[in-house]
């Protein structure tokens, strides 16, 4: 056990309190004429938290494994004249409550090294107090603690505090299948219908984050090192999986019905993508929510944009005028965003098939191009290989490099002085794409940087037969101006002339001229 006054810093008191509280606890499990030690060691709470927590952690897992607060239920019910024992029971067991309300609330108004001290000790209470019932279970061959379990959620799904750290903490017990299992049959009944709190909204998308949801259809555990109750000789844990999704569906219906502030709203949608989309009873039902989502503006339309995404190809949604908003989604703005990688890649997936009208791909393809005129350096590359793929896809877009009437090279300054196309029309077929040219990816040929204009030359070269691999290159693109100057510059810094070998300065030091190391002895 780790007492807080092995501390560094702890004072001579503590050490003293820590001391004193050791020796009352193992009077207390040796004999029980000491029995009143419990009851000095809970009234040193509010002195010293962490010591007294540890000490009571110690004693009731002492306590639990040798089932001194075991109760059967017909001597609780027939006994007329309560024996000795079963008065000491009871009282036993009136402590141990007061123990466990004493610790939900440190949860809540500690500082936050006592409360993930505290959320440990409760972990470890509920673990053993299920491997040791307290009472008769109705399965004699596993039991969890799920009246432990509810409060303690409660405590993290808190409407007034930040709870991440708590929740993080909590995710260590989320390996063990039954603890998983039984988190998710309790939350349908700790979400509310109606609108609630915005922090109780962060703690629960954050707490759904940090639990896993298992894709096998069901799996009957018999190992007991693999469950956090499950100690018993011959226990049994099944995972129902229908269970888990039912109350994952649960959840995620009320959720979907809040109103929700740009963060949390941010939030919900990485959530959503990348816990929950897959477990639903009914994606399609996400389908209004996802709409309303892409009028947004920044990461929350590009994030909606990918849900969309997999309701079109995997739940063949109709949208007929999704190609029209992702047109509108390439905007400057873009490159400022988190998640404007997710946004090509996408958009090069939407963009995929041969059968979409070639003014359509012109007005992406004119876009685009328009685009890398305002676009870092790391971006351009990124959009010449879209482009690229354009191309490779739709032959018939190759009289976009020299059209006759798209504009200059020359007209560069002028953003395009002569180009018909409208960079401010909102609908690719109006744009007219097809009358212009591909001259912007011509004036990077002159770039700055020697790799964008190399990249800017395939556009006079024959194009491969092969697309681009925009996955590929979005991962390997992405910060690498950083990591090259990193390892280009880091190993030329030159520290030292000449390597140190003692205390005694270096050979030609001027400062020798003006003072000398001496030792007397």
């Amino acid at each position: 056990m780790t007492d807080a006054s092995d501390l560094p810093g702890a004072s001579t008191s503590q050490r003293t309190m820590s001391k004193l509280l050791r020796q009352w606890a193992q009077e207390f499990l040796t004999l029980r004429k000491h029995a009143n030690n419990l009851i000095d060691i809970i009234s040193h709470w509010d002195d010293c938290t962490i010591t007294c927590l540890l000490t009571l952690e110690t004693i009731f897992t002492e306590v639990l494994k040798r089932g001194d607060m075991y109760l059967e239920r017909t001597i609780a019910l027939t006994i007329s004249e309560p024996s000795a024992e079963f008065r000491y029971i009871t009282w036993l067991r009136n402590c141990y409550e007061e123990v466990w309300k004493k610790v939900l609330l440190s949860m809540e108004s500690s500082r936050l090294t006592i409360q993930l001290q505290v959320l440990t000790t409760a972990i470890k209470l509920m673990a053993e107090e299920g491997r040791t019932p307290l009472e008769p279970c109705d399965n004699p061959g596993y039991h969890f603690p799920l009246h432990r379990l509810r409060p303690i959620l409660m405590t993290l799904l808190s409407p007034e505090k930040d709870n991440t750290n708590l929740i993080s903490r909590f995710q260590e017990i989320a390996g063990y299948p039954d603890a998983l299992y039984y988190t998710w049959k309790c939350l349908p009944s700790l979400t509310p219908k109606r609108q609630p709190q915005e922090i109780y909204i962060k703690n629960l998308l954050e707490l759904i984050d940090k639990i896993p949801v298992p894709k096998e259809e069901g799996s009957k555990l018999s190992d007991n090192k693999e469950l956090l109750c499950g100690s018993q000789q011959g226990a049994t844990f099944t995972w129902d999986q229908f269970a888990v999704k039912r109350a994952l569906n649960k959840v995620w219906a009320c959720v979907m019905h809040w109103e929700l502030t740009p963060q949390l709203h941010k939030q919900l949608l990485i959530v959503l993508l990348e816990r929950i989309m897959s477990h639903l009873d009914k994606p399609l039902l996400l389908t209004d929510f996802l709409m309303d989502s892409l009028d947004a503006e920044g990461s929350i339309s590009v994030l909606a944009l990918q849900g969309v995404f997999i309701l079109v190809t995997k739940h063949n949604l109709e949208y007929p005028n999704i190609f029209t908003k992702l047109y509108s989604m390439f905007e400057p703005e873009i490159f400022h965003t988190k998640y404007k990688a997710r946004l090509f890649y996408l958009s090069d997936l939407f963009l995929s098939s041969t059968h979409l009208p070639e003014t359509l791909v012109a007005a992406f393809a004119k876009r685009l191009a328009r685009l890398t005129l305002v676009a870092p350096p790391e971006d351009i590359l990124i959009i010449l290989l879209f482009v690229g793929n354009l191309l490779l896809r739709h032959p018939g877009l190759k009289r976009l490099i020299d059209h006759p009437q798209g504009g200059e090279v020359t007209s560069y300054a002028t953003m395009g002085a002569g180009d018909p196309f409208l960079m401010e029309e909102r609908d690719p077929l109006l744009s007219n794409a097809m009358l212009s040219s591909l001259w912007e990816i011509r004036a990077l040929q002159q770039h700055i940087l020697p790799s964008v204009a190399s990249a800017a030359q395939f556009i006079r070269e024959p194009l491969p037969s092969v697309e681009y691999d925009m996955a590929s290159a979005l991962e390997r693109n992405s910060g690498y101006i950083f990591d090259r100057e990193l390892k280009s510059k880091v190993k030329d810094i030159m520290l030292t002339f000449e390597r140190p070998t003692s205390m005694a300065l270096l050979k030609g030091e001027k400062l020798l001229q003006y003072w000398q190391l001496t030792s007397t002895y």
